[in-house]
């Protein structure tokens, strides 16, 4: 499951005269911002590695590739890191996931899965593909497209936001003087005692 493309700037930190400050970055093309993969066992069990990466299922299939422009100069093995260090970091932000054992056959050809969304998944289509794998070959292959969109509570302050900035931030400020006030005069009344 991927959700529509996103560029990345990952940058690498060094040690100039005693301070970290960023020394290097690299810029990737628009790459998946949010990729699950959910399966009956380990996807490395279920095919060999060569059908896995042709089909560009797992983190390491991922197409990471530099934008026009990147730092000129580093090794493969610089830009391995690199590469690297954004399925790390998306991992970590949980938009990159894996979950071994999550698929369960409920009959002979009907599956189901749950997959939760983190908050930070940004709104807009997504596409699931299904693979059906049979004693490491591949059999077939299905595509889903699902839309993500705000809803609720959430879509009004969203619209609100964007259309009355303004009166927005206005109403935020008020909310918040509001807030300490009222956790002013509580916490006087509990001290009092």
């Amino acid at each position: 499951m991927s959700k529509g493309p996103t560029p990345v700037l990952v940058r690498k930190k060094g040690n100039v005269a005693g301070i970290w400050v960023n020394t290097k970055s690299v810029r990737f093309v628009p790459m998946p911002s949010y990729y699950a993969i959910i399966s009956t066992r380990p996807i490395e069990d279920i095919a060999e590695a060569d059908l896995l990466a042709k089909s560009g299922i797992g983190f390491e299939h991922v197409a990471i590739l530099p934008a026009r422009g990147f730092v000129p100069g580093l090794s493969d093995d610089d830009m391995k890191g690199y590469q690297k260090a954004v399925i790390r970091l998306k991992q970590k932000d949980g938009l990159y996931v894996r979950q071994d054992y999550g698929v369960g056959f409920i009959g002979r050809s009907l599956f189901r899965c749950a997959v939760e969304l983190p908050a930070n998944v940004p709104v807009g289509p997504l596409k699931a593909r299904v693979y059906l794998f049979r004693d490491g070959g591949l059999l077939g292959i299905y595509t889903a497209r699902v839309k993500i969109e705000r809803a609720g509570i959430e879509l009004l302050l969203h619209d609100f936001s964007k259309k009355l900035p303004l009166l927005y931030g206005l109403f935020a400020v008020a909310i918040a003087v509001g807030a300490g006030l009222l956790a002013s005069v509580v916490f006087r009344r509990s001290g009092a005692h």
